[in-house]
């Protein structure tokens, strides 16, 4: 089997060179016990179908969080994701898979490569799975070789499908390491995704009315070339979560030899009833952030929604405007003490907002910080992200130039300022010339253009936004808190003893005092009733 094989005597020199790569992984123990638990003990091969069963995805219902038209073929989808898994990557012989396929296999799918090369395994995966469940494709490879090039096109339903597919990977592989599979799947809303891609890559997608668009019919062709350039600017770890399916899948088969029998999805058993998450960062935003970037913050955004053992969203709000009421005092006393990295959106409205006015359009914008506010009158900072969220999703990282990451100033108490520094939070840009500002009643925020910024990354945060500041009223304000378990102890810590402080501020204990006359009461009350009386000294 894959265990002993692997230190045999005439171990060929093509096996040690694929258990190598294996093992830069940190893979290879995992497909040694899998090897041993899937291989027929007679042949000591895999059979192909034990293989395809492993990889199966079982979804017992999917949920939507947004309504679907014209998605039916989805589930249909899902039921060929596994048998494509395998027969893209791992190549039986006459008596089944040998180990050496085996770790050739996995190699292929999920070992070290360059991020171009990942994506290029994706959208494999995409194509062929398309192709067994009798779909098409307009994208084409030029050969079987994983760094080959991709001609063709996608529609934005083609990117919504691989969107839901790598969602639905990803949801799998951490459900499987807290239940037994089988676990309903929430499907994302991932249209600002999908529009940021159609805009990126399309020349008719920058003519449209973001606000008031169907993605499932839109018939724009995305060039293969552009969709790529696009998704290793923006989305960076999508391909993750196609490896660490397989991977999940293979550990998997380590705990148990029970293999998980075939998709039970169906048409049937779609729930087209969901309710949208009522806050900021739904569902879909949150992964598309956690799309961005490869840290632990990734991990704990993903926490909120998707299966795992802590508890619901209400665990990482620190802040929301419409719960804990507006302004920057009100949002102080929920994240003062707070010291780990803080997710802020805001959502406002561009028009009028008068009866009748349709030209309202809804916004929303967020930053990313790497550390809690402080009360400070100047900008502060090691680094952060600034994101445009809806109605399209973009990511503006740190440029490098300056270090004006987040501004966050209080009223001072009791200290008279000639020249006051505003009062608000700000992210990018200077005092005055604030790439965001967020005053200090959380009533109006102002947008302005990003040549104002050397901070971040340039580019539009609104739709349209123009050269001009835009200023909107503010609809709600949310923070999130990123820093952990050990990131909220150390703040409950800090309220507790902040209270402790307080009472003892306002008690006066008597019997510190010896008796009546040593009393700063009495001391008191002599001076208001007779302040030039003469005192005798004691001496």
């Amino acid at each position: 089997m894959g265990a002993s094989s692997s230190t045999q005597q005439n171990v060929t020199s093509e096996q040690k060179q694929l258990e190598n790569l294996a093992a830069s992984t940190g893979a290879l123990p995992t497909l040694q016990s899998a090897f041993s638990n899937l291989a027929n003990p007679q042949t000591n091969a895999i059979p192909i179908q034990s293989l395809q069963q492993c990889f199966s995805l079982n979804c017992k219902n999917l949920i939507w969080e947004a309504v679907p038209m014209k998605a039916d073929s989805f589930p249909v989808l899902l039921d060929h994701v596994g048998p494509a898994i395998v027969d893209l990557f791992f190549v039986p012989e006459k008596g089944g898979l040998s180990w050496v396929e085996f770790v050739r296999g996995y190699v292929k799918c999920c070992g070290r490569m360059p991020s171009s090369i990942l994506f290029n395994t994706l959208l494999r995966v995409f194509v062929a799975t398309v192709s067994r469940a009798g779909l098409s494709s307009k994208l084409e490879f030029e050969s079987d070789e994983s760094d080959c090039k991709i001609t063709g096109s996608l529609l934005p339903v083609d990117v919504l499908m691989i969107f839901w597919m790598c969602w639905t990977l990803s949801w799998d592989a951490r459900s499987l390491s807290i239940s037994e599979g089988n676990a309903d799947v929430c499907l994302p809303d991932v249209s600002d995704l999908v529009l940021s891609a159609v805009v990126s890559c399309s020349e008719v997608g920058r003519d449209l009315n973001l606000w008031d668009c169907n993605i499932l019919d839109l018939e724009d062709q995305l060039p293969a070339g552009k969709f790529l350039s696009w998704a290793l600017t923006t989305v960076p770890t999508l391909t993750d979560c196609f490896t660490q399916f397989v991977t999940a899948r293979l550990q998997n088969c380590v705990a148990s030899k029970d293999v998980s029998g075939p998709s039970t999805s169906s048409p049937g058993e779609i729930s087209s009833t969901t309710a949208h998450d009522t806050y900021l960062l739904s569902r879909g935003r949150a992964w598309a952030i956690s799309l961005t970037f490869r840290s632990s913050l990734s991990e704990e955004i993903m926490k909120i929604y998707c299966p795992s053992e802590n508890g619901g969203p209400e665990e990482k709000l620190l802040y929301r405007s419409s719960l804990h009421g507006r302004g920057l005092n009100r949002l102080w006393s929920n994240v003062e003490g707070y010291h780990g990295p803080l997710l802020i959106l805001v959502s406002a409205n561009s028009g009028d907002g008068h009866e009748g006015d349709t030209s309202v359009r809804k916004w929303i914008i967020g930053a990313l910080t790497q550390q809690g506010f402080e009360n400070k009158d100047d900008f502060y900072g090691s680094s952060g992200t600034l994101y445009a969220i809806s109605p399209v999703f973009h990511a503006f990282s740190a440029s490098g130039k300056e270090k004006n990451f987040v501004y966050s100033h209080l009223h001072p108490t009791g200290v008279y300022e000639r020249h006051p520094k505003p009062v608000g939070i700000a992210f990018g840009g200077t005092i005055g010339n604030e790439r965001i500002l967020i005053d200090e009643d959380f009533a109006t925020i102002t947008v302005r253009h990003h040549a104002a910024d050397k901070t971040y990354l340039p580019g539009s945060l609104i739709p349209h936004q123009g050269y001009l500041a835009v200023e909107a009223p503010i609809s709600e304000v949310e923070v999130w808190g990123l820093g952990g378990k050990t990131a909220r102890k150390t703040q409950t810590s800090y309220k507790k003893r902040e209270e402790l402080f307080t009472e003892q501020r306002r008690k006066v204990d008597l019997k510190t005092f010896s008796n009546w006359e040593d009393s700063p009461e009495k001391m008191m009350m002599d001076m208001v009733t007779n302040p030039n009386s003469v005192k005798r000294e004691d001496r």
